[in-house]
């Protein structure tokens, strides 16, 4: 594979400059802080992917539809897809390197609309992982107050603890940028150092162990369905559930040194290391599995944690569900951030009803301040119904998926549609660049399909698969919007150079 990047001699710019520039260039006035290194651009996709979040949060999913065989080879193949999409992504976000990342893109690339609706699923999806995530966190805390107190984890007091965690993670991120950066770094090797910890404890203390042949060939399906092909489709989602939100990286661009390259390589990194760790975790936690019913049934509601009771006793298993949350956390406030800079980026283009204040910026830390408060109170609103229906956690994170997955696709297609009239950036693909292309549009377009799919059967009021409720929601809530902001909505003009942008800006030219 032919991968270039650009390297400054010491006689141009430094990548500092030379990223503001290019941000003129694409019609925006620099006003984030660009604080963020390379290492720091990659852990905020990868502490958004959090496989301790996404691995544990959904391995009860897993182990009713196709069981062990699915959950592992499945995250194989279902990883190396997601490499396909993330690598084409950072060849469009090198050319493209905004806060605004995905609605940018589709706007340079195909045009207002094609921008506009690629904006609503990209931010609906985002802050809907926000609820996502922190509701996951919530949970398993509540799991862990039980172990420890018999503490009784109903709907009420779930939301307590997850109204909790956002306003946590909304302070966080006040602080400014740095803190965010420091704070994935060590969400990195908390990350890394917990799969290990966790694995290799699984593998030492327990007597009993499920052999090989069950943890790469056992298929269960607990669905009502009977067409294994269909069920251990439906088991693929526990994989591309937990590979979402790596578009991260390319939202913290504008606040990152040389992220013309660093962006796209932090997408890019951010998803291999995830899939080999989350190979390794599942595996250890499937291998340590003693009683598989009594599992999937834990008095915990938390499967994973069952697991961990049941191989390590309870002071065990408090440990681990320690570094399970504390990783939970980082991945929600990473989420936070994420989701802010485009609630920032799309009200500077008046996308948002409200567009004027959600884009102001601190002076003092140059974070967008009123969009990390949008963005936590609505993820807040968007786990109420919880409170009335176990399905609605199901419910919060089909909007995350379906919202984020094909806005994905979206700027791909539009890169394959442009031909050579797509000038790429110093990250690209080179002759790879088609072939892996079309197999990430494809394979979005596959698992858009199996996201909407019903999950379980009979399909019921609390069995239905909400997916589909979402995706129509977002679109009618952005066709709605649209003639109301579409005189106001308007990324600015690309401009040639940074002279030419201040004599369009003087009214010269």
């Amino acid at each position: 594979m032919s991968i270039s990047a650009s390297t400054p001699s010491s006689t141009e710019p430094t990548p500092h400059t030379d990223e503001e520039q290019r941000l003129r260039e694409l019609g925006y006035q620099p006003v984030l802080a660009r604080r963020m290194g390379s290492f720091g651009n990659f852990a905020i996709s990868f502490s958004v992917i959090s496989i301790l979040s996404g691995c544990m949060t959904l391995y009860g999913f897993g182990m009713s539809t196709g069981g062990p065989s699915v959950m592992l080879w499945g995250w194989a193949g279902v990883g190396l897809f997601v490499l396909c999409v993330g690598m084409a992504l950072a060849e469009v976000t090198s050319a493209y390197p905004t806060s605004g990342a995905l609605y940018y893109m589709a706007d340079r690339l195909g045009g207002r609309k094609w921008g506009w609706y690629t904006g609503w699923l990209n931010l609906l999806g985002l802050l809907g992982a926000i609820a996502g995530i922190d509701y996951g966190a919530a949970l398993f805390t509540g799991a862990l107050l039980n172990l420890q107190w018999g503490f009784d984890p109903t709907p009420g007091s779930t939301m307590v603890i997850f109204l909790c965690i956002l306003l946590l993670h909304a302070v966080l991120n006040l602080f400014g940028v740095r803190l965010v950066s420091v704070l994935n770094s060590i969400s990195v090797w908390w990350h890394l150092a917990g799969v290990a910890v966790i694995v290799t404890v699984l593998a030492i203390v327990p007597s009993h162990h499920q052999s090989p042949s069950f943890v790469f060939t056992e298929f269960v399906n607990d669905t009502g369905w009977e067409n294994p092909i269909y069920v251990a489709a439906i088991g693929l989602l526990l994989a591309q559930y937990t590979f979402c939100g790596y578009d991260a990286s390319a939202h913290l661009s504008e606040e990152t040194s040389n992220a013309s390259v660093t962006a796209a390589k932090g997408i890019v990194r951010a998803i291999w290391v995830s899939w080999i760790a989350g190979f390794v975790l599942l595996a250890g936690l499937t291998f340590a599995i003693q009683d598989y019913a009594g599992t999937q049934n834990s008095a915990t509601g938390v499967p994973p944690a069952q697991i961990l009771i049941d191989a390590l006793g309870t002071a065990g298993a408090t440990a681990m569900l320690l570094i399970v949350i504390a990783a939970q956390l980082f991945c929600g406030n990473a989420e936070v951030a994420a989701a802010s800079r485009m609630v920032f980026a799309f009200s500077r283009d008046n996308a948002l009803p409200g567009s004027a204040l959600w884009r102001k910026v601190s002076a003092r830390t140059q974070t967008p301040v009123p969009a990390v408060w949008l963005s936590v109170g609505v993820a807040a609103l968007l786990a109420v119904p919880s409170l009335y229906s176990a399905t609605a956690y199901g419910a919060v994170t089909a909007i995350n998926v379906i919202g984020i997955t094909p806005a994905y696709a979206i700027p791909i297609y539009l890169k394959l549609r442009a031909g050579d009239r797509f000038q790429r950036g110093p990250w690209h693909l080179g002759r790879w660049s088609k072939p892996i292309g079309w197999i990430a549009v494809a394979w979005v377009a596959a698992v858009t399909v199996l996201f909407l799919l019903p999950q379980s059967s009979p399909v019921t009021i609390d069995s239905m698969n909400y997916a589909s409720i979402a995706l129509v929601a977002v679109l009618v809530l952005a066709t709605v919007w649209w003639f109301v902001a579409r005189r106001s909505y308007s990324t600015p003009a690309a401009y040639g150079n940074a002279r030419e942008q201040a004599e369009i800006a003087e009214g010269i030219v």
